[in-house]
C-alpha cells in the first residue's frame, strides 16, 4: 500500500515539448485508458470518451490546428500558426477526454464534469505507474469551435483535456506548491 502513496505523493507532469517518442505499447495503452475509465461516477453514466491520436494522425491534427489558429488569431501570421502543427508530434500518444454531459437528469452537470476530471487525472498516475511521462493540457484548443467540429464534438461534449504520453529522459523535479497546511480547515458548529 506504500508505494501507491508514495506514487501518489510524487506524481509530477512532464512538460510535452520534453518527452521523448517511446510511449506506451498498445497494451500499456489500454492499461491506461482503463484505469482513466475506473473513476466514480454517479449514475454509472460514462460521461466521457477518448479519441486517440497516434501516428500519422498526429501530423495530420496539426494542420488542423494550424487552420483554426490562423482563423481564431489572423493577426499572428503564418510562422506562428505554422508552429501549431507541431503539438500533437512532440508526444507519441496523446488522448482527447471528451466530457459528455447530459443534461436535465438527476445527476448534476457538475457532477458528470468532475467525472471527466477524475478520468484525466487516473490516467496520469496509471502513465507514472507504468513508467512514463505524462501531461494534462488544455490550452486554446480545447475551446476552439473548428477544433471542435474536427473532433466531431456533438452536443454537451467538450475537450476535458488532451493526455500527452510519451518517455521520460530523467525523473522530473519537485516544483513549488501552495502549503498544504494554508489549505485546511475544519468545521465545528458555532
Amino acid at each position: 500500500m506504500s508505494e501507491m502513496i508514495d506514487l501518489l505523493l510524487s506524481r509530477r507532469s512532464v512538460v510535452a515539448g520534453s518527452m521523448t517518442q517511446l510511449g506506451p505499447s498498445k497494451d500499456e495503452l489500454d492499461t491506461i485508458l482503463a484505469a482513466g475509465h475506473r473513476v466514480p461516477d454517479h449514475g454509472k453514466l460514462g460521461p466521457w470518451r477518448f479519441i486517440l491520436f497516434e501516428g500519422e494522425a498526429r501530423a495530420a491534427f496539426g494542420s488542423v490546428l494550424r487552420d483554426a489558429f490562423a482563423k481564431a488569431d489572423p493577426e499572428a501570421g503564418a510562422a506562428r500558426a505554422d508552429l501549431e502543427t507541431l503539438r500533437f508530434v512532440r508526444v507519441p500518444t496523446v488522448v482527447t477526454v471528451i466530457s459528455r454531459v447530459t443534461e436535465s437528469i438527476k445527476i448534476p452537470v457538475w457532477e458528470q464534469e468532475l467525472a471527466a476530471g477524475a478520468v484525466c487525472q487516473n490516467m496520469l498516475v496509471a502513465a507514472t505507474a507504468l513508467g512514463y511521462a505524462s501531461q494534462w493540457l488544455t490550452e486554446w484548443y480545447a475551446y476552439d469551435a473548428t477544433v471542435a467540429e474536427a473532433l466531431g464534438l456533438g452536443e454537451g461534449e467538450r475537450v476535458a483535456g488532451f493526455i500527452y504520453l510519451g518517455g521520460k529522459e530523467a525523473q522530473p523535479t519537485e516544483r513549488v506548491r501552495p502549503d498544504l497546511n494554508e489549505r485546511i480547515s475544519r468545521w465545528s458548529p458555532s
